[in-house]
């Protein structure tokens, strides 16, 4: 039985108190005092302690018998495996008459795309006032236009299910922040105010690293006069207050209210701002892992079967801290930094700065992995590789997203200048210009060559749903809409959907096939195990090549993909790589290649993708 369809009937509609509660382990409690010490100091610990014990017994209450014989056996170990395939999606991203958006989702999901993707990104479903669902109004309710939480249940029966945690921020609309208007003592710390914008000094505020050119204070009517409120990203999204020990209590009530309500998998948004402390950066600080690991320490307890997703756009260094030891925080962390570097091999057809930045990859635990992904609802960030590529190659790569009919966007620097922070474009546009004199088969091998990086690299892979069949810009919805994220968002009619991916002829049908074949080879292959060990090669700056060794030893499968619209040849050493394989056959096209003289001979055609599987039944015929 299916994770997904086991889980969904192991939480109760109401609580039992009628069985015993849930004992916490003094090392756990003690890990959690720490923690909360770190943050609020001893008073505030023992003040708030209980309070975060008595939730987590709640939701205890709700487990059946079974479930919580189903978490005592869970091994965190195999929590990933090449299985693990997450599809992203708006729970409004397909639409029909008359039909609601989660459920038109999930018919469509199960007809073409259930036997390749075993999990589901729903991105926010909450009632919302802004930025396509994150300025959560209500973080406990559907919204209504999409359906219920029994259709969330629905597509449970079928896919693991991911739920965004949006921590950092709440809709000027959300009832908390209404309260704070009202002047609710009770929600008067739930937010960063400020008397006059001058209480922030020109020195703090070039230190606080800004997402966004919007001014980081936002002025708002109170029962009291004018007050003054942090907004990292909008005047819409209210930043919370995390020095306010309640908030985070807060939240953790909601997180393990998703749990209850069906998700595996949390994806912490915006998780980098989640602290402000004037004389820092108010961004990644040391406050935003112990809160992660607090986190990690209630779910390891009451739900570890749940794994928590690091977003956090910042350069490569500082977002990888976001696994902690490897068994302390998430398990998994958006790889940022995979995206422009994939998008710059391209580019440039030189694959020689992704092969330098693949080679020092490093696993990080049996626990934990990175989560690969191209594109998203937001666009291409480029902070993750301001370490990583010059400035002048950023804006190099900028600029031919403009070419290709794309946007950017900027962050304020903090000494009135700005920089690049996302490239707004969908990937297909971002990998292809529409307006060269190029076959339609070419393009779509270059798409689906570019691809092919993020199924083959160490981590679970995650395709957004407008990447998976290959949409183009869409300039239109921008102007409506007056947002350059919209270029990627477009809803789509279900009728010219299916039409579409049932037309051979079309670029969305031989894209979603091509990339679909690639998935499914993968998911059946052990060398393709999130954590199974990788080993890049570099072999031309024309090629990218790594070796995948199942956990095992025994099956192994070398991927080469050539980046260029160039056929490339080439003659590899199997001592000078340290390779040991005789007879191998290429998983994509049946092909066979036989090693003479200690040496493989390859063709590659415009944009190829190899996997060659070695496996001892191939060598003895």
């Amino acid at each position: 039985m299916r994770l997904a369809e086991e889980a969904s009937q192991f939480h109760y509609l109401q609580p039992d108190y009628d069985r015993p509660l849930l004992e916490i382990p003094a090392e756990l409690e003690q890990k959690v005092k720490i923690k909360l010490k770190q943050l609020y100091g001893e008073e505030a610990c023992e003040k708030w302690y209980p309070e975060l014990a008595r939730i987590c017994k709640v939701y205890y209450a709700y487990k059946s018998p079974q479930m919580i014989s189903w978490d005592q056996k869970f091994d965190s170990s195999n929590r990933f495996d090449q299985q693990d395939v997450i599809l992203i999606t708006y729970g409004d991203l397909i639409h029909q008459e008359g039909e609601m958006p989660l459920h038109t989702m999930r018919e469509v999901c199960h007809r073409y795309f259930h036997d390749v993707f075993n999990t589901l990104h729903i991105l926010p479903f909450y009632p919302y006032s802004s930025d396509r669902g994150f300025a959560v109004m209500d973080f406990e309710e559907v919204d209504p236009h999409l359906g219920t939480w029994e259709d969330i249940l629905d597509l449970k029966r079928e896919f693991k299910l991911m739920f965004d945690g949006v921590l950092n921020h709440v809709s000027s609309k959300n009832k908390w922040f209404q309260e704070f208007l009202n002047q609710n003592p009770a929600y008067l710390d739930f937010f960063t105010v400020f008397s006059t914008r001058e209480t922030i000094s020109p020195d703090h505020l070039k230190l606080i690293v800004r997402p966004r050119t919007s001014d980081i204070l936002s002025t708002y009517s109170t029962l009291n006069g004018k007050r003054m409120v942090w907004t990292t990203f909008s005047a819409d999204q209210i930043d919370l207050n995390f020095n306010n020990p309640e908030v985070l209590i807060k939240m953790v009530e909601i997180l393990l209210t998703y749990i209850r309500r069906g998700a595996d998998m949390i994806r912490l948004d915006a998780v980098t701002y989640l602290w402000e402390e004037l004389g820092t950066s108010c961004a990644h600080l040391e406050q935003n892992h112990i809160a992660i690991q607090l986190f990690r320490d209630i779910l390891d307890l009451v739900a570890p079967h749940v794994a928590l997703i690091t977003e956090t756009n910042v350069p490569h260094q500082d977002n990888i801290k976001y696994f902690g030891d490897g068994s302390n925080e998430a398990q998994m962390v958006y790889n940022f930094a995979l995206p422009p570097l994939v998008l710059h091999a391209f580019q440039n057809a030189d694959a020689s700065i992704l092969t330098a930045w693949a080679s020092n990859l490093p696993p990080i635990s049996n626990q934990a992995t990175y989560f690969n992904f191209l594109d998203s609802h937001d666009g291409i960030g480029v902070m993750a590789v301001k370490d990583i590529l010059l400035p002048q190659e950023i804006e190099k790569m900028a600029l031919r997203v403009l070419e290709h009919g794309g946007y950017i966007s900027y962050k304020d620097n903090g000494d009135g200048t700005k920089s690049p922070y996302e490239l707004n474009i969908t990937w297909y546009s971002a990998i292809n210009n529409e307006d060269a004199e190029e076959s339609q088969e070419l393009q779509i091998n270059r798409y689906i060559a570019s691809r092919s990086v993020a199924l083959v690299l160490i981590g679970v892979p995650g395709i957004y749903f407008h990447g998976l069949l290959g949409s183009k810009n869409d300039a239109e919805l921008v102007i409506e809409q007056e947002s350059t994220r919209s270029i990627n968002r477009k809803n789509i009619d279900k009728a010219e959907l299916i039409k579409a991916l049932e037309n051979p002829a079309s670029t969305t049908a031989q894209v979603t096939h091509d990339l679909m074949q690639l998935i499914k080879i993968r998911i059946k292959e052990k060398a393709f195990h999130p954590n199974a060990p990788q080993r890049v090669l570099n072999l031309s700056r024309h090629l990218f090549s790594l070796l995948r060794i199942s956990t095992d030893g025994d099956e192994q499968i070398l991927t080469i993909l050539n980046i260029t619209a160039e056929e490339q040849s080439i003659k590899i050493s199997l001592p000078y790589h340290q390779l040991s394989f005789g007879r191998c056959i290429d998983l994509i096209n049946h092909r066979e290649y036989v090693v003479r003289d200690m040496s493989l001979e390859i063709a590659f055609k415009p944009y190829q993708v190899i996997w060659l599987k070695y496996r001892t039944e191939y060598e003895n015929g």
